[in-house]
């Protein structure tokens, strides 16, 4: 079996494969609480945030014999807003667009403001988790980041993920991040390593 990373260009897949992955998870089912809207609004908002990453960070994709099997959007941050987000959220989320705009301001209260880049969504698809691709998707941009001595964060959306994080050189930031009524994220920061430390 061939695996390949690539820059991606085409946000819908990207977002696509997000939402697949993601409109089941705790933080989903805070944000939007009827099941049945929860992957078509998570479609919508993951390739908007998706196609914005195209412009000011990097979008990979992991293939398995030809077929897309994972997603990673990184933000080269400070990045812009993304122009008429809470418009087009609206637009699509209907009541949820509160609980949408609620979680941007809780992500942005305790974002870094020093210069780094910035790990938005890592995914991959149903049944293709334990294998290594998600270790392999974040090498490929730690060796970028290690290469040029820039730092990177992320907010970890469950303890599965923490733990991954943690094996990569992230550690915990002072304050988790909870969204009121529902489920913890822990912010991590990775400081980027020489060519003598591992991961």
């Amino acid at each position: 079996m061939t695996i390949e990373i690539t820059r991606m260009t085409d946000a819908a897949a990207a977002g696509g494969l997000i939402a697949e992955t993601f409109h089941t998870d705790e933080i989903t089912r805070w944000l939007i609480p009827r099941a049945e809207d929860r992957l078509p609004m998570q479609r919508r908002f993951f390739t908007m945030w998706a196609g914005h990453a195209l412009e000011h960070g990097d979008v990979y994709g992991i293939h398995e014999s030809g077929e897309l099997a994972g997603v990673a959007v990184w933000f080269a941050a400070p990045f812009p807003e993304i122009p008429g987000e809470q418009e087009a959220i609206a637009s699509f989320a209907g009541d949820n667009a509160e609980r949408y705009g609620l979680f941007g301001q809780l992500t942005e209260k305790l974002h870094p403001r020093e210069p780094h880049h910035y790990l938005a969504f890592l995914a991959l698809e149903r049944g293709r988790t334990g294998r290594g691709l998600g270790t392999l998707l974040l090498e490929e941009h730690h060796r970028k980041l290690d290469a040029e001595g820039i730092p990177a964060y992320l907010e970890a959306s469950s303890e599965a993920s923490r733990r991954l994080y943690l094996r990569h050189g992230y550690v915990d930031m002072p304050e988790l991040l909870r969204l009121p009524g529902g489920p913890v994220m822990y912010p991590m920061w990775r400081e980027p390593r020489s060519s003598g430390q591992a991961g």
